[in-house]
């Protein structure tokens, strides 16, 4: 009778038809028509299945009706490319934006099962491994919450970045194999194939008015297939899309080579093809791996601009109006290739003039910077951009030249600024600049937070400033409130509720209402009880996972992120080694109990990020084990991060370590995720930090370290971290420990490398210039949380002051100042089939005599017995 591609389609104005009862029916005619289970072959995982595809059922007329509005009110469109989303998972976020948590958790009551624990069952997308991709999955879900006409565009990994597992104290990579029991969230749209070429050979010919024009012949052709997950707005009828791109061979097999039987030649090429969308971001330390991450960059790229022309062109034939009716933003410089694919086929394809087709696409796009770190500002060698996609190097030769000559006319005899400015690098291995190439073929470039902006426009790319001053603009990140307060912590977003009412959930100012609550001894023990409770949860996470027992009245001091030299994770275990041996010197001392919280994922080749890992888990198994240090500190390290895994710890954090070098953070989301749920931060002036202490108060941060001008002043006057080394007893000692093999006795080198980069070459990070400051600043982190009033009410004010944070905010300032759209009014249809449920099978009555097949009474029973 039915099939999962079949939709139940139930009243979505009114919730008559969204009982608990209506509901019920939906997930067991999934379980036994979409998955074809019954009482002796049910698992967990059906569970979670049918209880998926129920939801799904629930978002696709929204979603047909979203769709259609925005053809029929010819709304101009919002493409957000980026190579990460870091969703999360889908099930419980989409039951807060539909208003039906409530509703099934009943269903699920009645079945003697646990909302929570069928949410543990999803596997979370494989598609990021970082903060770019989880403000890009925030971004999506503010688009449909603000009913914005958006699309993601992203590719669909099969594994995505990694699994982490920690061996040895030391991360050990496996296969992220997210997709090993299909995605019940997503559509798969064989229809919509798009060739993507690569290699080949680029000639010049002329139409039959004797136009010149190039042609890219003799390529070897990839497959771009889509898949669709719905993204729901937070309480309105928007479902806005996010596609993903799978790549798929052009023929499944050489006839040649099969007729011959050589079969393995026959896959050979097909299996070469799909590696394109198999894994995130390639190891780009051979050449195999650098091939491999331009070809799906470019994939991305072409996929997604041949998608939105095709859609444009439902509705529209001059393409003079593409800047009118598409909007694409650039997630950094990963899909920067979409500016020349878009001359492309603009010159080649719809045979434009340049100047026309030039005006089209720099109209049409905006890039958004993320980084100002050097090695992070893509590069690609001139030779493999000419091997893989020769006619795009063509195209970036003559965006260059034309370019140039006006950068020549506008500032005259000025070499060494053109050369600063090309978008070709010349040195020996000469190389196209993609974030000039973004700069050049975009209307507007921005940075993430204030001070990340002004480094872009007064260093990084000064020249580019003064040129476009225009272009240049501002836009701080920000994250969903739904997601982060109301997902990730039902006890204070309940707290906040009761006295607040739910206004916040789309509007996050009104949270300064808080303010005055700090004089209100209930509401103050009750924010208190509401933190414990989450440590709690976390200290029986922590327990289940690692059998390490931690004590919820100790500090949870917490670093979860990406681990990188620069956001100097290092220098919070020096502290910690600091404190270690402070308690070995004096037992008798008092000293705080605290739990230090780590978690992360360093990227496979980047060995010091590694090995700071290995470090941690070595400090932790010393002092875990040491029977002297009296359970004052414990070292937990929680191995695979991911946005399930933060909104585990970061409800639960009393400190917030945001402690990166000044002027390297181009914004960070973690630590308003962090100071949102009422934990207190310790940080530098980096990034947004300035920002959330301008809104809360520098009495409620700690702050420590130098600033960034303070920064480049000591390495320009000549830093030498050896001088700092020699001058404080209690660093060296700690230096010398781990240089001495304390923490490594098998293995006394093992750490060598680390304390080199930090004596020897230069301590690029300038760790040991704001150990002092920082040991300090922990010290006065003791002396106020001490003192549990004091906490508390610093902790309220920091939640009262992240209202500037949301996305919401973010999003509206590009929609108005980026894109130029406007929200679009979704028209509901009037289907005849609206109001109509799934007629229920002839079902045998239960005992209670509710209908329900021979599933439900079985349903505990069985899953005992698996």
């Amino acid at each position: 009778m039915s099939n999962h591609n079949h939709h139940y389609i139930l009243e979505n104005r009114t919730r008559e038809a969204l009982t608990p009862a209506n509901l019920r029916r939906l997930i067991l005619k999934h379980l036994e028509y979409t998955l074809g289970k019954d009482n002796f072959s049910i698992t967990r995982h059906d569970i979670y299945l049918a209880l998926a595809y129920s939801i799904r059922d629930l978002l696709v007329e929204r979603w047909r009706d979203t769709q259609q509005s925005y053809y029929d009110q010819e709304a101009k469109r919002v493409y957000y490319l980026s190579m990460e989303f870091m969703m999360g998972r889908s099930l419980g976020n989409s039951l807060i934006n539909l208003g039906l948590v409530e509703e099934w958790q009943e269903v699920l009551k009645e079945l003697n099962l646990d909302l929570e624990c069928v949410e543990e069952l999803e596997w979370e997308p494989g598609l990021g491994n970082g903060g770019l991709g989880r403000l890009a999955a925030c971004f999506l879900d503010s688009l449909a919450t603000l009913s914005i006409p958006a699309y993601g565009y992203g590719i669909r990994y099969e594994f995505g970045s990694f699994f982490q597992k920690i061996i040895d104290g030391s991360q050990v990579e496996l296969p992220d194999n997210w997709l090993r029991y299909d995605n019940p969230w997503e559509f798969g749209r064989k229809e919509h194939l798009h060739p993507i070429k690569f290699y080949g050979t680029v000639s010049t010919r002329h139409d039959e008015n004797g136009n010149e024009y190039t042609c890219w012949e003799n390529t070897e052709d990839v497959m771009a297939m889509a898949y669709d997950i719905p993204i729901p707005g937070y309480g309105n009828d928007v479902v806005n899309t996010m596609r993903l791109w799978t790549a798929k061979a052009t023929r499944d097999f050489d006839l040649h080579f099969f007729i011959e039987g050589k079969y393995l030649e026959a896959v050979e090429k097909k299996m070469l093809t799909e590696n394109i969308s198999k894994v995130l971001y390639p190891p780009d330390q051979v050449l195999e791996g650098r091939e491999l991450r331009l070809k799906q960059e470019y994939f991305l790229a072409s996929a997604t601009v041949q998608d939105i022309l095709y859609r444009f062109k439902k509705k529209h034939k001059d393409l003079k109006l593409l800047p009118e009716k598409v909007a694409i933003q650039l997630n950094d410089t990963h899909p920067t290739l979409a500016i020349p694919e878009l001359m492309r086929i603009l010159l080649c394809h719809e045979r434009l003039d340049w100047d026309t087709a030039w005006d089209i696409t720099v109209r049409t796009f905006a890039y958004t910077n993320h980084t100002v770190l050097p090695e992070a500002l893509e590069k690609w060698p001139v030779w493999l951009l000419g091997k893989i996609l020769p006619n795009h190097l063509a195209i970036i030769y003559q965006i260059n030249e034309k370019f140039l000559a006006e950068v020549k006319e506008l500032f005259p005899g000025d070499l060494q600024r053109v050369k600063r400015m090309s978008l070709v690098e010349e040195s020996q291995d000469r190389k196209v600049r993609m974030a000039h190439l973004a700069i050049v073929g975009s209307h507007a470039v921005n940075g993430v937070s204030q001070l990340h902006t002004e480094i872009l426009k007064q260093k990084v790319f000064r020249d580019f400033f003064e040129m476009y001053p225009e272009k240049f603009s501002n836009k701080t990140n920000g994250i969903t409130p739904r997601r982060w307060l109301k997902k990730a912590n039902p006890s204070l977003s309940s707290l906040i509720t009761e006295y607040l009412g739910d206004g916040w959930i789309t509007d996050l100012g009104e949270l300064a209402r808080l303010r005055p609550l700090i004089k209100d001894p209930d509401f103050v023990n009750r924010w208190r009880e509401s933190k414990r409770e989450n440590k709690e949860r976390l200290a029986r996470y922590i327990l289940a996972k690692t059998d390490l027992r931690v004590s919820v009245d100790s500090l949870f001091d917490c670093q979860i992120k990406r681990f990188h030299e620069y956001k100097r994770q290092i220098l919070n275990v020096l502290h910690i080694i600091t404190l270690y041996n402070r308690i070995k010197d004096n037992p008798d001392k008092e000293i705080l109990p605290r739990t230090f919280i780590f978690s992360g994922k360093a990227a496979p080749s980047y060995h010091i990020a590694k090995l700071t890992i290995t470090l941690i888990n070595a400090v932790a198994e010393k002092i875990n084990s040491d029977s002297a240090v009296r359970d004052l500190i414990k070292v937990v390290f929680l191995p695979n991060y991911t946005v399930t895994l933060a909104e585990r710890i970061i409800p639960a954090a009393d400190l917030s370590e945001q402690i990166s070098t000044a002027g390297t953070e181009a914004s960070g989301t973690g630590n308003m995720k962090f100071a949102l749920n009422g934990a207190l931060t310790i940080g530098t002036l980096d990034g947004a930090n300035i920002e959330i202490i301008e809104e809360i108060g520098e009495e409620n941060f700690f702050l420590f370290g130098l600033k960034s001008e303070e920064v480049a002043a000591l390495k320009a006057r000549g830093y030498n971290p050896r001088e700092i080394y020699n001058g404080i007893p209690e660093l060296k000692q700690t230096l010398d420990m781990i240089t001495q093999g304390v923490f490594s006795p098998e293995t006394p080198d093992i750490f060598h490398p680390l304390i080199n980069s930090l004596l020897n070459q230069g301590d690029l990070y300038l760790v040991l210039a704001d150990y002092e400051s920082y040991v300090r600043c922990q010290e006065e982190v003791e002396r106020i949380y001490q003192d549990p009033d004091e906490w508390a009410r610093r902790s309220i004010l920091s939640t009262a002051g992240m209202g500037k944070f949301s996305s919401d905010r973010s999003i509206a300032e590009y929609a108005q100042d980026t894109w130029d759209v406007k929200p679009v009014t979704v028209e509901r249809s009037n289907r005849k089939y609206r109001n109509h449920l799934p007629v229920p099978c002839p079902a045998k009555k239960t005992e209670t005599g509710q209908p329900g097949g021979n599933i439900i009474p079985s349903i505990v029973e069985n899953l005992e017995q698996t």
